[in-house]
């Protein structure tokens, strides 16, 4: 029998982390749209996503991009964010925008690229002090588009020597999360193409290297939930980046594409106890909208996870442990397809109603007029974010 007192304790504790760049004008390789009221400052972007956690009460930390989101003072910037109901959450490096980089950035052959390029990752560690933020997210766009263009394993130990840098100049609270990548920009090699290679570099580091899994970084076809038992199994599953990957990017809602496989996900964090009190793992959205409504598409991703989660928290995992202890295919999968088949909307909505919040919050954002409001405000200046 599920125990619903215990489904509700673990999503009242599920938290989903909005990133900075969700918010602002975006768009494919071939052309950024530009959208009315997109935040001008990062202050802008906290006051988004701070509306994005009061609508679903499940989003209270927001990840920064640098230099997106370069300020001058980090502790006002926290402090802005804590008066608004947030915390300043993971700080993703980018290395991957300077001319300098055409070639790579921590695997350059050009000993000078490299040391820029470290230098900005430790600079990143330096604003986590300030911001008091836990998780470093490193993610290169290194690799090589040529065969001979440059030599494949002395990238690997470049590569390496950058990580063990950064790796030591954590904090003993901080963690450092690699994200990985199959393809593109670099389509011959990539220096981080995989699940597998992040995590033997993160083997060779220590306890406080863990994988990001980027749900929308793989070939079709590829079980992520395999990958996700695996590395809970190996305790260094460190965070997951949530989207859905209809181009070759991944950059779209998250269980958009296939919620059937976001609810197999969550099932093995559940299995691996990953929607326990004290789990240290994240909860990320890696998304930019390109063509709809920022906040609005912010608020059903985040809602998306929390029915995704709701069902996987439903499974009877003891009906579960009798089918497949005995053999029995058919019911092995008919316990699981039962709890993905439950409407687990009242559920959430009676949750949120506890809490104090709308039922529906996509609703409540369309009747409140704040994108009407914020579209007529934020009138001139350059928008903060991807692209620039």
């Amino acid at each position: 029998m599920t125990d619903h007192a215990a489904v509700q304790a673990a999503l009242e504790r599920l938290a989903v982390e909005t990133p900075s760049w969700a918010y602002g004008n975006s768009g494919t390789r071939f052309k950024v749209f530009a959208q009315p009221g997109v935040p001008r400052t990062v202050r802008e972007k906290l006051d988004d996503a701070a509306t994005v956690h009061a609508l679903t009460g499940a989003a209270p930390t927001v990840a920064l991009h640098i230099p997106w989101d370069r300020v001058d003072d980090y502790g006002a910037l926290a402090k802005y964010a804590e008066e608004r109901g947030l915390r300043l959450g993971t700080i993703n490096a980018n290395v991957f925008q300077d001319d300098d980089y055409k070639l790579g950035s921590v695997t350059n052959p050009d000993p000078e690229v490299r040391r820029k390029a470290l230098a900005h990752l430790l600079d990143c560690v330096d604003i986590m002090d300030a911001t008091g933020s836990r998780d470093l997210k490193l993610w290169f766009a290194d690799g090589t588009n040529y065969p001979g263009q440059d030599d494949i394993r002395a990238r690997q130990d470049r590569l390496a020597e950058a990580l063990r840098t950064v790796y030591d100049r954590l904090g003993d609270h901080q963690r450092m999360v690699l994200e990985y990548k199959l393809f593109e920009p670099a389509f011959y090699t990539t220096d981080v193409p995989d699940w597998g290679t992040s995590y033997a570099h993160c083997l060779q580091l220590g306890d406080r290297a863990q994988v990001c899994v980027d749900t929308g970084h793989h070939a079709p076809g590829t079980n992520i939930e395999f990958i996700v038992a695996f590395l809970l199994r190996a305790r260094r599953l460190g965070a997951f980046d949530f989207n859905s990957r209809f181009y070759a990017d991944d950059d779209l809602m998250a269980g958009a594409a296939d919620p059937f496989q976001l609810f197999r996900i969550l099932y093995e964090v559940r299995r691996g106890g990953g929607l326990d009190a004290g789990s240290r793992i994240a909860f990320m959205l890696d998304q930019c909208h390109n063509v709809e409504s920022k906040v609005p598409a912010v608020v059903r991703s985040v809602m998306n996870v929390q029915e995704a989660a709701a069902k996987a928290l439903l499974v009877d995992r003891n009906a579960l442990a009798a089918a497949q202890a005995s053999g029995d295919v058919l019911e092995a999968n008919a316990v699981l397809m039962d709890a993905y088949n439950t409407d687990v909307r009242p559920l959430l909505a009676a949750l949120r109603a506890e809490q104090g919040l709308d039922p529906d919050p996509v609703a409540a954002h369309r009747a409140s007029g704040r994108q009407e409001r914020v579209a007529a405000e934020r009138v001139g200046g350059e928008q903060a974010g991807w692209g620039v």
